[in-house]
């Protein structure tokens, strides 16, 4: 059977009070409209719903457990709507962010402390991890969005949108302090004892395609997975780092790390935004985009 649902919302509406004209009342609409659905839904199920009574109508035994399934799918479909309501207005859901640990710390937080305080019943979850893997974490819909280092690959699938620029340079300690009286070509340092983060990091990849088309080759003393290994063997005197500024600015104001003065020009980098172009985001997610957006446009 091919039934409107709507002529069992009637029914159940007509069941619940037992009344045609109370039900009239709840459904805003007339007493005959009412009769003639419930005559009509009979016709179609093929069998008596209603007894007239003299204080209105009452369920035939059969009709009984038909109201039973009936009240049962309609406390379902307004439990769905509340919950959906609840979701729409962030009052319940999940916010749930890819970032590498280094994004976090040094962009992200002034955003999702923002958040927190403005829908404090969204529950956030954070997923750190190298680049790729994070890719594969949206794509399998782990994760809503991603917050990248970029460049990162482009793909037809993926929405990238970047919002803050950030500088690299190269750095040391105290100890090679005097590398930075004057300003020196890289090429002269070729041969010190370097520090980068391993492939297949982002920063590593920009780095090794700026090296490569400055024609410069380097051999890297140390190689460490994180940026917080990069940054703590360059303060501890272990050779030049390759760091981002941005992230770094308590340790230069400190004078715990100094910037290298040198002839060629790293360029900029953007920290983005990656969602999936077919992908309908969370109210959570879309809401915490439209955070991001605002005050980068502000």
């Amino acid at each position: 059977m091919n039934i409107d649902f709507n002529l069992y919302y009637i029914f159940y509406v007509t069941a619940k009070h037992q009344n045609i004209t109370r039900a009239a009342e709840e459904l805003y609409v007339s007493q005959p409209s009412v009769t003639q659905s419930i005559k009509s839904l009979e016709n179609q199920i093929g069998a008596t719903l209603f007894i007239r009574t003299k204080k209105g109508v009452a369920l035939t035994e059969e009709a009984k457990v038909l109201y039973e399934f009936i009240k049962e799918g309609i406390t379902y479909i307004k439990n769905g709507e509340n919950k959906f309501q609840e979701l729409m207005n962030l009052q319940e859901g999940t916010l749930k962010i890819g970032a590498s640990t280094t994004v976090t710390e040094n962009i992200l937080i002034p955003y999702l402390k923002e958040f927190n305080e403005l829908y404090p019943k969204i529950s956030i979850s954070i997923t750190n991890h190298l680049t790729a893997d994070l890719i594969r974490l949206l794509r399998n819909g782990s994760v809503d969005l991603l917050v990248l280092n970029l460049p990162t690959k482009e793909s037809s699938d993926l929405e990238i949108t970047p919002f803050y620029e950030v500088h690299d340079a190269f750095m040391v300690s105290e100890k090679y302090k005097y590398l930075t009286k004057e300003k020196c070509d890289i090429n002269t340092l070729v041969d010190a004892d370097f520090i980068f983060q391993k492939n297949p990091s982002n920063t590593r990849q920009f780095l090794d395609k700026w090296l490569d088309n400055e024609n410069i080759l380097i051999n890297p003393k140390l190689e460490v997975v994180s940026f917080h290994l990069v940054k703590n063997l360059t303060k501890a005197g272990m050779g030049i780092g390759y760091l981002t500024k941005e992230f770094v600015m308590p340790e230069i104001e400190s004078k715990e790390l100094f910037v290298l003065p040198i002839a060629q020009t790293i360029p900029p980098r953007k920290i983005g935004i990656v969602t999936l172009k077919k992908n309908v985001p969370s109210f959570a997610a879309r809401q915490f985009l439209n955070l991001i957006n605002k005050k980068f446009k502000n």
